[in-house]
């Protein structure tokens, strides 16, 4: 796959402006409470940063790590965390953020694997969604774009590694 042939998806400013009104939202529903925000590395750490710095609410921030095992640009369906979070959620609100919901496969089990740590409330926010693309069904609580399909790079999005640095999202031109 050629990164190269690519066309920008969401610009930057598009991306900044849609971030603050997803951060609004979280501040509002969260009014009064300090939420604990896990960020899915490695694609959701970018996004997760502009989330935390717009909110007006108080937060703790940890991490997972989850390998979802298949080649090419397709999940494989096999679906294993290879980095836990460190802090107890025990009775806290809890927030998921994560770069974009595809199958919906990995989403599910970490949500269904958190929820065994009995948190008080536990949503989900995602960069992007793709619908079409899912093999079980999958609902994120907030969601900053829905897209077709296509596979994308950029604000945190990579392909092999690469890209991860764009500030915009683009899709990758298929030849």
């Amino acid at each position: 796959m050629d990164i190269m042939q690519r066309e920008i998806l969401f610009p930057r400013d598009e991306i900044q402006r849609r971030v603050r009104e997803l951060a609004a939202q979280i501040s509002n529903d969260y009014s009064g409470h300090e939420l604990i925000v896990i960020g899915v590395l490695k694609g959701a750490f970018i996004f997760m940063a502009d989330l935390i710095r717009a909110l007006s609410i108080p937060c703790r921030v940890d991490f997972v790590r989850i390998a979802s095992y298949g080649g090419g640009q397709e999940s494989g369906g096999r679906t294993v965390l290879t980095k836990d979070i460190e802090t107890s959620i025990r009775g806290r609100d809890i927030l998921v953020v994560e770069d974009i919901i595809d199958s919906g496969l990995t989403l599910t089990y970490l949500v269904d694997w958190l929820k065994e740590r009995n948190p008080q409330s536990l949503k989900v926010c995602a960069f992007l969604d793709k619908r079409r693309r899912r093999k079980v069904s999958f609902e994120a609580d907030y969601v900053g774009f829905t897209i077709d399909d296509g596979f994308v790079i950029g604000y945190g999005l990579d392909f092999n590694e690469q890209a991860r640095f764009l500030p915009e999202v683009y899709i990758i031109k298929q030849q």
